[in-house]
């Protein structure tokens, strides 16, 4: 049976404290798809598998910062993993780092992340759900200020720090963290308008 999102969140919250058993749970759990997504990116199994376990190592570091409130589990992972992918391909490419990303943007199949995390053989709810959240995220982050938007992109894609963000961005460090304060508030608020009967 596959782990439902409450597993997934115990597991990332294990994993924060130090637990490296749940770290090892949430990669048998999800590995699987989320190379899938890598791979969908890179067109490279090699460089798929590497930013996978790039990204795992990106959560042993950084678990402590999920938040269900904001994203499921699988999603967030997903997040990670594209950005390693996305990482590994701008440093194949030599390409400048593209600071616009959001979490809706397509690949070149025209598919969004969401699309990639969806289980194929999920239900016809699970998958009316996957659909929804996805429309969800990108209505709510149309509906952030371009500013509050690109922290967050910034933030969640590119696992910028907020001093990098302010350098990056040229802006005082209160100040992208003034952004950054308001586009997660407007994004909770937003989700959670949605998940309680409506976009907001």
């Amino acid at each position: 049976m596959s782990p439902t999102d409450t597993d997934l969140i115990a597991w990332l919250d294990a994993t924060a404290a130090g637990d490296a058993t749940a770290l090892k749970r949430l990669y048998d759990a999800t590995a699987p798809r989320l190379y899938g997504l890598a791979l969908q990116v890179l067109r490279r199994p090699d460089l798929a598998q590497d930013s996978v376990q790039e990204a795992f190592l990106q959560v042993w570091r950084n678990a402590g910062d999920y938040r269900a409130s904001l994203s499921p589990p699988l999603a967030w992972l997903g997040l990670i993993v594209r950005s390693r992918a996305l990482d590994q391909l701008r440093r194949r490419k030599s390409a400048r780092a593209d600071n616009t990303v959001s979490l809706h943007d397509g690949d070149d199949d025209g598919c969004g992340l969401l699309d990639h995390l969806a289980d194929p053989a999920a239900g016809p709810q699970e998958q009316l759900a996957q659909s929804q959240l996805a429309k969800t995220l990108h209505h709510c982050l149309e509906k952030l200020g371009d500013k509050q938007r690109q922290v967050v992109t910034l933030a969640y894609l590119r696992d910028l720090s907020h001093s990098e963000m302010a350098e990056q961005l040229a802006v005082p460090l209160g100040t992208v963290k003034s952004w950054a304060r308001r586009g997660l508030e407007q994004l909770k608020t937003c989700v959670s308008a949605f998940t309680r009967g409506g976009l907001a």
